[in-house]
């Protein structure tokens, strides 16, 4: 039998058990952007990294407000909302040659909310052939690239746009 080991899944594993507080508002509270990979703070929204990626430059965007649904966002949070995907877009098209993109939200356990009770977006850049059979045997996600790299890769070019 062979073995992958993937050993930053157990920082996840503890840390998800431990139940405290709420990531999506507990990381910028803590005003430290570049050790919890935050790169943009709009007024209601910031853009993340996401800490277990599913391909290089797998972005998260918040609100600051902890709200548990769509519905429950003001009409300026979800319009910035949108607009930070869009942004979003751009980046990960000019710095790392997304091909296109999987954006989405969860909202609620039922549906694979990993943060319940904070509505957040995903957008995962993806390339021509990047599925490989490691997800799909395996449950086992190949990533190109660390997580220090793309936040410095995206960051300069985040600042370029802007």
């Amino acid at each position: 039998m062979k073995r992958i080991w993937a050993p930053w899944r157990m920082q996840y594993i503890l840390q998800s058990d431990k139940g405290k507080g709420c990531i999506l508002c507990d990381k910028p509270a803590e005003k430290k952007d570049r050790d919890n990979y935050i790169l943009y703070r709009g007024k209601a929204n910031f853009i993340m990294l996401n800490a277990y990626p599913y391909a290089p430059g797998h972005l998260m965007i918040a609100p600051y407000r902890h709200i548990a649904n769509v519905t429950d966002a003001n009409g300026k949070e979800a319009m910035e909302h949108i607009e930070l995907i869009q942004l979003c877009v751009r980046l990960l098209t000019k710095e790392v040659n997304a091909a296109s993109f999987n954006i989405g939200m969860n909202i609620g356990r039922v549906a694979g909310a990993g943060v319940e009770g904070h509505i957040h977006t995903h957008i995962v850049p993806r390339w021509n052939g990047d599925s490989n059979f490691m997800a799909v045997v395996a449950d086992v996600r190949v990533l190109s690239e660390g997580l220090d790299a793309t936040y410095k890769k995206l960051k300069a070019g985040l600042d370029l746009i802007i």
